[in-house]
């Protein structure tokens, strides 16, 4: 009855752990291997038969008869007289099968046994768990807010795996509830320890273009292709996109009526503004595109150093350059050049660079005329005062001294 108990209690793994019939088998007989051995020294001369649906096991240990007087391993062989005493017409040369019971290993063993199958068996869940997710990194899973950590939320699967969502791949006003489903891409797998620590990413350029694929039909269908995603999480993001069929307009397409299309995914990643533009390998096209909503006069490339020279109209300079800058890092970005904006109609030797007043003008207070892309003295002077109030976050006082320095320099 100890067999069949101790079988009926492994068992159980087999449902909880949805291990198939074949594998627990193979992990039972490598356990009860490693306990003879230890016991016996071998495990080679010994059969194990296991059928853990039924609840039973046997494990039959092999010997060979020899003379009385004769045994010189006493796992393999057994003295004849002692052979008869199991079956009396054994003869010298015979095998005997003889079964062994549990508890001739050892109340301590046992427990060992015991032991070793449960690491055996988290050692072989985390295995295959580790490979599923390998295979879904990039790919977008949900999952239900567990816990919500200061440095991270921590999302449970409707198989009960473990999901962290780290703080610094969330998007910076994301906001979660316990029990709230939240949508990410699994952007790694690692182990940690035999364990494998799964981590979801909302930040990464992936989860914006699956959300393309999951949205919008002819992405999915693959009649229109993302070239590339660039984001500034949270705040701004371009997605350049292409068709295999001329007679589709893939940025429309995307958009949708109104915007229909698109605003479930502005939705999902909390009111990211999202710009969508044909690719082309055009490249001087493919600059003025991604500077949009900015017109764009011309371009000069240099292939040489990867850099270009854009030409805006003075009254374009600061939607090209964007908020915070964003639209032009995120321009630079998304073609694979660093570009740098020339005002059309501004001779340079009448202007001056902002930065060259650093010591009349504080740090911060520059900063605050750089974000709305303007750089220079001329380009400050050019604005009107309380346009720049609007539009900076700095008292009308602050600005009046700025532009009192500046005109003081320039009509110098």
């Amino acid at each position: 009855m100890e067999n069949i108990a101790l079988i009926e209690s492994f068992s159980e793994f087999k449902d909880d752990k949805f291990i198939d019939r074949v594998t627990l088998m193979a992990i039972l007989e490598d356990v009860f291997r490693n306990a003879l051995k230890k016991k016996y020294g071998s495990d080679d001369n010994f059969d194990i038969i296991i059928n853990p649906d039924k609840g039973d096991m046997e494990i039959w240990r092999n010997r060979t008869v020899v003379e009385d007087g004769e045994v010189e391993d006493e796992n393999s062989e057994i003295a004849l007289s002692e052979a008869r005493k199991i079956e009396p017409d054994f003869e010298v040369g015979e095998e005997v099968s003889e079964e062994v019971k549990l508890f001739q290993l050892g109340r301590r063993a046992i427990l060992a046994l015991r032991q070793n199958l449960i690491s055996k068996i988290h050692e072989h869940d985390n295995t295959n768990l580790y490979k599923q997710f390998k295979d879904l990194i990039g790919d977008i899973y949900t999952a239900e807010v567990h816990h919500v950590r200061p440095k991270m939320v921590v999302l449970m699967d409707d198989d009960g795996n473990e999901i962290v969502l780290p703080k610094e791949k969330q998007i910076p006003n994301d906001y979660f509830k316990k029990g709230e489903n939240v949508r990410g891409v699994i952007e790694s797998v690692e182990l940690k320890g035999n364990k494998p620590q799964i981590i979801m990413s909302r930040t990464a350029p992936e989860f914006l273009e699956k959300l393309f694929e999951q949205e919008i039909p002819e992405v999915f269908d693959g009649l229109i292709s993302v070239k590339k995603v660039v984001r500034i999480p949270g705040e701004k993001a371009k997605v350049a996109v292409d068709s295999y069929d001329d007679r589709i307009d893939p940025v429309g397409a995307c958009v949708g009526m109104k915007g229909s299309r698109i605003h479930g995914i502005v939705r999902e990643l909390g009111n990211e503004n999202i710009d969508v533009i044909n690719y082309t390998s055009n490249i001087q096209l493919y600059i003025t595109r991604a500077l949009s909503p900015a017109k764009v006069s011309s371009v000069k490339i240099n292939e040489d150093t990867k850099r270009a020279e854009v030409f805006l109209k003075v009254e374009e300079v600061s939607k090209a350059i964007g908020r915070g800058g964003h639209n032009i890092k995120l321009a630079s970005m998304l073609t694979g050049y660093e570009l740098d904006v020339i005002r059309e109609g501004i001779v340079e030797e009448e202007d001056v660079e902002l930065r060259e007043f650093s010591d009349e003008i504080e740090a911060w207070v520059i900063e605050e005329f750089e974000k709305i892309g303007l750089d220079t003295a001329r380009s400050v002077l050019n604005q009107d005062v309380v346009d720049l109030v609007r539009r900076t976050d700095l008292e009308e006082e602050t600005i009046l001294e700025v532009v009192r320095i500046l005109k003081d320099e320039l009509d110098n």
